[in-house]
């Protein structure tokens, strides 16, 4: 007999489906003249412990902007799937607050290129002498601070920023795809979501213009049109534990992400980066064979077309000489 939480958590799923199936229509609260024997619209996403849940005269907006507690340091207990208690009637806040608990269970850490310049001593012509020379190295980067730094600067909570950001759609598409994860044991995490124009340019390493980013930036909609999220697992006791299962992960969602709508643009150029597969920038990177034979054509007409041109000016330029 299935337990009472995985009944839920299956209300939860049925009732993305359904959002999925009519997400043009924007979601509305339950009515609030509905009587005390009607269920509470009381949707929270946590690390199982019914301690976190909320208590039962939570009206569906405190729900809604609720904080979760403080993620506890034991690996384990972060990595253990994430349950939604009671049933999920608002499906958007569900949603947010389901990807809001992925966020804020994951470590904001990567590694990035720094150079420093080291004074070398070469031989030259037969002679000793000493130059400078660069030199790059991948250190440990902490980026914690910068997304409470751009949600400040908009004065936003955290949760509206980070995850209320997201195209509605997508984040419909990275919740069947990331529950579906987590079923399979891969305790997947996000890192960072949506990026206004100032959260992307303090980003480090590979990344897009400020305003072209598929994050949220301005070029591309802005705020509630991100269309991409950074994924990895929290799943391991060390960094090295979690770089294996990340890329599992990553494999996961090469094989089955496009089942559910999302894949991975970039590949091993910017690994942990998932987007929508019907979205321009995954058609831009990894269209397909038509896609990629189309782009081919194209270049090689334009690449004709600019030897063509120049053969005329050259042409025209040697006509002109001797007819003067």
């Amino acid at each position: 007999m299935a337990s009472p939480q995985a009944a839920v958590m299956g209300n939860a799923v049925a009732n993305a489906d359904a959002a999925m199936a009519v997400e043009s229509v924007p979601a509305t609260p339950p009515d609030a003249t509905a009587t005390s024997s009607e269920p509470k619209s009381i949707v929270v996403a946590a690390l199982p412990d019914s301690s976190q849940t909320l208590p039962a005269e939570t009206s569906p907006v405190q729900a809604a902007t609720a904080s979760l507690p403080p993620v506890s340091g034991d690996t384990e207990e972060v990595a253990r799937p994430l349950d939604i208690f009671e049933e999920c009637l608002v499906v958007d806040v569900c949603i947010d607050r389901y990807l809001w608990a992925l966020y804020e269970r994951t470590p904001k850490q990567d590694t990035i290129s720094v150079q420093e310049q080291r004074k070398v001593t070469v031989k030259k012509k037969r002679k000793t002498v000493t130059v400078t020379r660069t030199f790059t190295r991948r250190v440990d980067n902490d980026f914690t601070w910068k997304d409470p730094k751009a949600a400040e600067r908009m004065g936003m909570p955290m949760i509206d920023y980070v995850i209320g950001g997201v195209d509605r759609s997508f984040k419909l598409k990275l919740f069947h795809a990331l529950y579906a994860a987590e079923q399979a044991g891969l305790a997947p995490g996000i890192t960072s979501a949506f990026r206004d124009d100032y959260r992307q340019s303090i980003a480090s390493g590979l990344k897009a213009a400020s305003d072209k980013s598929y994050h949220g930036g301005s070029f591309r909609g802005g705020y509630g049109h991100g269309l991409a999220v950074d994924v990895v697992s929290v799943k391991g006791a060390t960094r090295a534990e979690r770089w294996v299962t990340t890329e599992a992960l990553w494999k996961w969602i090469d094989a089955r992400g496009p089942d559910f709508g999302i894949g991975r643009p970039y590949l091993d150029r910017d690994p942990p980066h998932v987007a929508p597969i019907d979205g321009k920038e995954y058609a831009a990177h990894r269209g397909g064979t038509k896609a990629q034979h189309a782009e081919a054509d194209r270049k090689k007409r334009d690449r004709g077309a600019v030897r063509v041109v120049a053969k005329r000016s050259k042409t025209a330029k040697a006509s002109k000489g001797r007819t003067i």
